[in-house]
């Protein structure tokens, strides 16, 4: 059985931190994501990678890496389900307030879960394993820091809206905020109505998305998606040697006529 949420508290006070933090900040973080990662494209292509260091060690990572990416790839549909579909949009669809945060706790936090167990085991590795431990660089465990509290961060504040009774539904006070950042009128009361485990979550998600341009991290805006349609790779076997002496077998391909070239495939003079 799920709790009743606490409804946002009327005529918040917004103060002047307030407008800072929720008005002034999100723009910030926004203009150094766009901006940071336009400068890395630009003069840090050679380095636009994840650097993978599967060739020094792969037994763990095949098991931490599909983890920590399909736990956090569930994350990511969660937060958009949960921050950017009004609620009224589920209500039309007859998802009642139980029945969205029955499916939000158990599958958000099997998600977050496998997330967290994800990241550690990688972590784990990096430390553990002297090529990759040696390969690891300051910027690597700065972002695996910002990471890891803010996957812990999220689980915490799930915890704590099923155990604690005062959190206020963060679809009446963190989905309204997000939402009015990207039309430019940011709703700084709603943000200031949610409870603080809620807003020390969106603080860290803040600071992650401040720091990724400059980090790893940024290969997830340049995934391979054209793999999946790029043509089929055609391998040929040369087959059997002749045995000495024996002619010798026309090749496969044709030669392709060209300018320096006649039709039979010898240089012209």
């Amino acid at each position: 059985m799920i709790r009743a949420d606490v409804p946002p508290p009327a005529n918040v006070q917004v103060g002047l931190g307030d407008v800072m933090l929720w008005g002034v900040l999100p723009y910030v973080v926004l203009a150094v994501l766009i901006l940071g990662s336009i400068w890395r494209y630009r003069y840090d292509q050679f380095g636009w990678t994840t650097r993978s260091s599967q060739l020094y060690e792969s037994r763990l990572l095949r098991i931490a890496s599909p983890l920590f990416h399909f736990g956090i790839l569930a994350v990511i549909v969660g937060h958009f389900v949960g921050l950017v579909i009004p609620k009224t949009w589920m209500d039309a669809i007859r998802i009642n307030e139980d029945r969205y945060h029955f499916f939000a706790l158990s599958v958000g936090s099997i998600a977050g879960f496998a997330t967290l167990v994800g990241i550690v085991l990688l972590i784990y590795r990096r430390r553990t394993t002297g090529p990759v431990f040696m390969a690891t660089t300051r910027n690597d465990k700065v972002m695996y820091i910002f990471l890891l509290a803010a996957i812990l961060a999220g689980l915490a504040t799930t915890v704590f809206s099923v155990f604690d009774a005062g959190i206020v539904n963060y679809r009446d006070t963190v989905a309204p905020w997000f939402r009015s950042i990207f039309i430019f009128q940011p709703d700084i009361a709603a943000m200031t109505a949610a409870s603080l485990s809620f807003k020390i979550h969106t603080l860290w998600g803040l600071a992650l998305f401040a720091l990724w341009p400059f980090t790893r991290l940024v290969h997830a805006f340049t995934a391979p998606v054209q793999y999946l349609f790029r043509p089929y790779i055609v391998y040929r076997s040369r087959g059997k040697r002749p045995a000495p002496g024996s002619p010798t077998p026309r090749g496969s391909w044709a030669p392709v006529g060209t300018p320096d070239r006649n039709r039979k495939g010898t240089p012209r003079n």
